[in-house]
């Protein structure tokens, strides 16, 4: 009985992936348990095994992207056929034929409307091209071509004996139909000489004349599709900004303390196991130990509500190729800071190396991102759907103080706090920020 195979739903959040490759060939045989493809998601490459045993056989081709659930292939016995997908239409060509016109029906009208040959109106087709275009009755013109035919300079002659029809181009007199038809071909009418009565421009005024040249559309180097990650994170984030009343408060801290204290440790642990913590790490303690005292950042706004959250899982943005990523640290606030430190490389170097598990991608109750090193100072991050904050790290930097008449060299950075304004309002988020600029003033506290 033929087996199933369905893309498999990875992470809380997932809703389609990116099959980048079959490790398997179509017809080969595997057992349960076998490395049947590589899936990308929007946040981890993984390898997806086989449930059961069969023959394989794909439906869907490497490379696309289908939604969590979607049925991607089967799993057959020897000599069986997979089954027909249900609904498919039946092909052109495959023996159906269109039925036989009704004899008696009436034939079909010519497009150029003519009537019989003993009562036919004489006109030319562009005569009747432009009446149709300037909604004119042909009855009404009178033909100057052979035999009284109708052509389209009598019908431009009709125009402009209309009161009203001729209205200026610049100072050039033309009908409708010209200006309508100049712009179609891209003509400039003030550049055209006129040679109807008046210096009227007529219709055959633009024959000889050459449009402007058309720009070139940019031809683009590379396209780049929205699937998989980046597909994921476009979606995200437009729908973050879409759903949230987000606003950003810019807040400028002293690093002073940090640097300093930072700068023993490298010597008192030099010899030690102890990770000496970076700058983004003391971020990270100070931002989960500020929640404690400002949960309303570290909520989530569900059923037009706000759901304060007793846990503190602080997530932060590691960049990878095509994307980025959120690791998170669990109980953020309960760790001390070589934790901390301990927890971010590792887990920042497992998601640039594609190792990280989808579970290490969840859950995240606030998140910290930096855009320090790439010489950023002030920014706007995005909400992560399900928080009601982000806090941006920007680079550090020399600042001056004045004591006295004498300038003090300092170290600052600038914080960019992105919060949603439904569930938080500018003053609380204020508080946050000042409580994080204590705590880094004062980064002894953030070692335990």
């Amino acid at each position: 009985m033929a087996v199933e195979v369905l893309l498999p739903k990875i992470g809380l959040t997932m809703q389609e992936g990116t099959i980048d490759e079959w490790l398997v060939p179509t017809g080969a045989a595997v057992a349960e348990g076998d490395a049947l493809l590589r899936l990308a998601t929007d946040k981890v490459d993984v390898d997806v095994e086989a449930e059961a045993g069969g023959l394989f056989h794909p439906v869907v081709a490497a490379g696309a992207t289908v939604p969590a659930g979607a049925l991607i292939g089967w799993l057959l016995a020897e000599g069986e056929q997979p089954p027909d997908p249900a609904g498919t239409p039946t092909p052109v060509g495959s023996g159906t034929t269109a039925p036989a016109p009704d004899a008696g029906a009436a034939p079909s009208v010519n497009s150029t409307g003519e009537k019989g040959i003993g009562d036919r109106l004489l006109s030319s087709p562009n005569a009747r091209r432009v009446a149709a275009a300037a909604d004119v009755d042909l009855t009404a013109v009178r033909g100057t071509g052979p035999g009284g035919r109708i052509v389209s300079e009598d019908v431009e002659d009709f125009l402009a004996a209309v009161p009203g029809a001729l209205v200026p181009s610049g100072d050039t007199p033309t009908s409708p139909l010209v200006r309508k038809l100049a712009k179609e071909r891209g003509i400039d009418l003030s550049e055209v000489n006129g040679t109807g009565p008046g210096g009227r421009i007529r219709r055959a005024d633009l024959d000889g004349v050459t449009p402007a040249p058309e720009a070139t559309p940019a031809r683009p180097s590379e396209v780049i599709p929205l699937t998989g990650m980046r597909g994921t994170i476009a979606r995200r984030m437009h729908a973050s900004l879409q759903e949230m009343a987000q606003l950003t408060h810019g807040y400028e801290v002293r690093m002073d303390a940090v640097v300093s204290l930072r700068d023993r440790l490298k010597v008192e642990w030099a010899d030690s196991d102890l990770p000496v913590p970076s700058i983004n790490d003391f971020l990270l303690k100070a931002a989960a130990l500020a929640l404690r005292e400002h949960p309303l950042l570290n909520a989530t706004v569900r059923e037009d509500a706000i759901h304060l959250l007793d846990e503190i899982h602080l997530g932060f943005a590691v960049a990878v190729p095509g994307g980025l990523m959120v690791p998170v640290i669990e109980d953020a606030v309960a760790l001390p800071l070589p934790e901390i430190a301990r927890r971010s490389r590792s887990l920042a170097q497992a998601a640039r190396e594609g190792r990280i598990s989808p579970a290490q991608l969840e859950g995240a109750t606030f998140t910290v991102t930096s855009l320090g090193g790439y010489g950023v100072d002030f920014f706007t991050p995005v909400i992560n759907p399900g928080n009601v904050a982000i806090l941006g790290v920007g680079r550090l930097r020399d600042g001056v103080e004045w004591v006295d008449d004498r300038p003090l060299r300092t170290r600052l950075l600038t914080l960019s706090l992105t919060f949603d304004h439904r569930a938080v309002d500018g003053a609380p988020a204020a508080e946050y920020l000042r409580t994080v600029g204590e705590l880094l003033s004062k980064p002894l506290r953030l070692l335990v």
